[in-house]
């Protein structure tokens, strides 16, 4: 019997909204007029908290695009996490396309601000740090999520798989993001972290009869 995970109380759910509200602000007016434009006394001042409460989640402007990032990340993951057992690299495609796809018009609002951050992101190491701070700590869940999904796969290849993964969806987005790509079809997201895929685990085996055992 796994052990019960407790539910979250009132005050941690509401830390978590408002959390969350900071940083949909911060993305916001970092995607309309770029990073250096933007203080966190005017992210504070648009999500309706105090500054003090704003360096209470965050120590910086930069850092309160996170955990916006992280949930994109985290439905990745844990769609992943829900897949077959086999070798997840057949997987993976599908899973990338279903969920870099916008399915209404919040996740197509989604993929605008993600937009202009990652544009923003070209001129600001702080932005660009927290992007790819995001993008390491997804891989390295991810390596969890493949190793538990594949019966004695070499450690190595779940570490190719996984990198290979998060940089098709990293390079995917941030190669649409130059652009002025569609949000779905060619030239869009899923489309070009697909084939980014295709190209970056070219060669990976991660089931032992592939690798000839």
């Amino acid at each position: 019997m796994e052990p019960s995970i407790p539910s979250p109380t009132l005050t941690e759910r509401r830390k978590a909204a408002t959390q969350l509200e900071i940083a949909r602000t911060a993305a916001v007016l970092f995607a309309e007029h770029g990073a250096d434009r933007v203080t966190a006394e005017a992210i504070a001042a648009h999500a309706g908290v105090s500054l003090r409460t704003f360096y209470r989640y965050f120590r910086t402007k930069e850092d309160a695009i996170g955990p916006l990032l992280a949930i994109g990340a985290g439905a990745w993951q844990s769609a992943l996490a829900a897949s077959e057992r086999g070798d997840p690299i057949a997987s993976v495609p599908a899973i990338i396309a279903q969920q870099l796809t916008p399915r209404d018009d919040e996740a197509r609002e989604g993929l605008r601000w993600t937009r202009g951050v990652l544009r923003a992101a070209e001129g600001d190491p702080a932005l660009l740090g927290v992007w790819h701070r995001v993008n390491h700590d997804s891989e390295s869940r991810l390596r969890q999520i493949i190793a538990e999904l594949v019966d004695d796969a070499d450690p190595f290849e779940v570490r190719l798989t996984a990198a290979a993964a998060t940089d098709a969806i990293r390079v995917g987005l941030e190669a649409w993001a130059t652009g002025d790509g569609p949000d779905e079809g060619p030239g869009s997201p899923a489309d070009l972290a697909v084939r980014a895929f295709a190209q970056l685990s070219h060669g990976i085996a991660l089931v032992p009869d592939a690798r000839g055992r």
